[in-house]
């Protein structure tokens, strides 16, 4: 049994961005009960020279909304990158969600082989197929961006665990 590139992105993106979802909640809720401004979790890092979680949920939904445009052949919607609170990185993740439920199976099966350029601000990168393109740079990035910022909760403290990062299995 063969699995289509369709099945291998887009429904795999937003089943993670639901749990990324949920880790936002869990933020908000754990800084309600501890008493102190959200926003020391969303400029939190691991490190000093790392991006903050709020550039993680940018960049992974980046990558989710730019995956699926170039597999099928279109360019990607350009968000501002502004988001400073939950309510705007929630919002942020629903319009992504909201984007990516437009795609059709046909528009991104068959990309295999369709070369893809992705301009990145290390430079234009160049992509021999759409397979290469999704399982070595989009979904490894995607994935970074999602368990980096599920790890910087985890390192300030929020109660979560692997269960909030994969979420519910299907049965």
């Amino acid at each position: 049994m063969s699995i289509s590139m369709y099945q291998s992105s887009v429904p795999v993106m937003l089943r993670m961005l639901e749990n990324l979802r949920g880790l936002l909640y869990k933020a908000a809720e754990y800084a309600e009960t501890k008493n102190f401004d959200v926003s020391v979790l969303i400029n939190g890092r691991l490190a000093p020279d790392m991006y903050p979680f709020c550039r993680r949920v940018q960049v992974a939904t980046d990558m989710a909304k730019g995956g699926a445009a170039r597999l099928s052949g279109i360019e990607p919607p350009v968000y501002e990158d502004n988001e400073a609170t939950i309510s705007e990185l929630l919002a942020r993740i629903d319009k992504t969600v909201a984007y990516l439920k437009t795609f059709q199976p046909e528009q991104i099966d068959g990309s295999e082989n369709r070369p893809v350029v992705s301009k990145t601000r290390h430079g234009t990168m160049h992509f021999d197929g759409g397979q290469q393109y999704l399982l070595n740079y989009v979904l490894p990035n995607f994935y970074f961006q999602i368990s980096t910022a599920y790890l910087i909760l985890r390192h300030n403290g929020v109660n979560i665990g692997l269960d909030d990062y994969l979420g519910s299995l299907p049965a």
